[in-house]
Parts: C-alpha cells; structure tokens; sequence
C-alpha cells in the first residue's frame, strides 16, 4: 500500500489565501468566516465534524457528527446520553472537535471542557430532526449489537408509528452538548508545505493568539 498512498495527490487546485495578522479577535467569528467560505465553494456537509472523546480509562474514541450551532459560547453537537458519546462525556467532559475541509486544505480543531445545554434547548434540536432520525433515536439501542438489519427495520417501523401518534415525543437521553473551546487552532495547507497555523488560546483577560511552526 505504500506506493499507493504516497502517490495519492493532496494539495490540489487553487487554494485560498489566509494572512493571520487580519483575523478577528475571537475564534467564533473567523470559524464561520472559513465555514461560509466552505459551502460557497461547494464542499460538502462542510458542517460535519470528527468529535473525539475518552472513555473513564482513558481510551479515545471517535466519529463523525453534524455541528448544530456555534456562538462565542461554544461549539454544539446532540447525542443519546445512553450512547457511547454521551458515556464518555459523563465520565469525562472534554471533547476535541476536528473540521477538513480536504478541497480548501483548511483544518480547524477545537478543544475544551463540555458543558449540557438546558433540557428545553435539546428538546428543540430533537424535534427539529427529521422522523427517521428522531425514530432510531427514540430506540435507545445506540452501539449495542443487532441480529440483523430485519429487526431494525421493524424496531424503526414500531417508533416511527409511535411518533405519528404522539409527534411531540421527546427521547429522554437527547442531549445538546456545548464544547466551551479553551484552545482553536486554525490551519491553512500550502502545496509547497508553507502551512499557516494560528492558534487562539483562551485567557482570563480573553483570547489571545499565537502563530506554530507547520
């Protein structure tokens, strides 16, 4: 596999341009700058994010999630508080949030404590979802073993029914995570490896930033 995957092109295309001295004085406000920018120029789910978190020994886990919302309070994603995502953050409430966006060679990491948003906030962002995605939610079954795709389409089937007769259903465990950053890292790739990486770090005075080495 070596050949293969040193042959593999990155970098390609134009790429845009990041000068560090003229970024906003918080994080949040060059973050949807650079997100905006991303659907404009035709990346996909440029929204979606890789969250990463420990489990109480310390074993990382990730995947990848839809950010709900973000504001100078922090970063949003939802989960089952019964699910892998939701143990791991009781046991331990800290996450790492990672966006790419591959055709710009833009990353942003975030990382910091997680705080719950309050129960009426989650219980807007689950039904804002759409039906098949608040029935598998309503399941409760999230990372447990399955027999066979058969009977999660009956389960499915059963919650879906369930929502027509009462569509205001809320699942108990949803939860709306807030990730409260205490570092942003911005990073611009450079097809020569002339990479641009400007780090916010958080401050009791506020945010000040810092320029690393690629």
């Amino acid at each position: 596999m070596r050949p293969f995957l040193r042959g593999l092109e990155v970098f390609a295309g134009e790429l845009p341009d990041f000068d560090p001295s003229t970024a906003p004085d918080t994080p949040a406000e060059l973050f949807v700058r650079w997100l905006r920018h991303a659907a404009r120029a035709g990346v996909r789910e440029p929204h979606a994010m890789t969250v990463s978190t420990v489990d109480a020994q310390g074993d990382p886990a990730a995947r990848v999630l839809i950010l709900k919302d973000v504001d100078q309070n922090g970063w949003r994603f939802a989960s089952d508080a019964h699910g892998e995502k939701g143990r791991h953050l009781a046991e331990h409430p800290y996450a790492a949030l990672t966006f790419y966006w591959s055709a710009l060679a833009r990353q942003v990491r975030v990382r910091g404590p997680v705080v719950r948003e309050d129960p009426e906030r989650a219980a807007a962002d689950f039904l804002a979802r759409s039906p098949g995605a608040r029935a598998e939610t309503l399941l409760g079954r999230q990372s447990r073993p399955l027999a066979d795709l058969a009977e999660r389409d009956r389960a499915v089937a059963r919650a879906l029914a369930l929502l027509a007769r009462e569509p205001e259903r809320v699942a108990p465990g949803w939860t709306l995570h807030a990730v409260r950053p205490e570092t942003v890292e911005f990073w611009q790739g450079d097809a020569t490896r002339r990479h641009t990486r400007l780090r916010y770090v958080r401050t009791p005075e506020g945010w000040r930033t810092e320029l690393l080495w690629p």
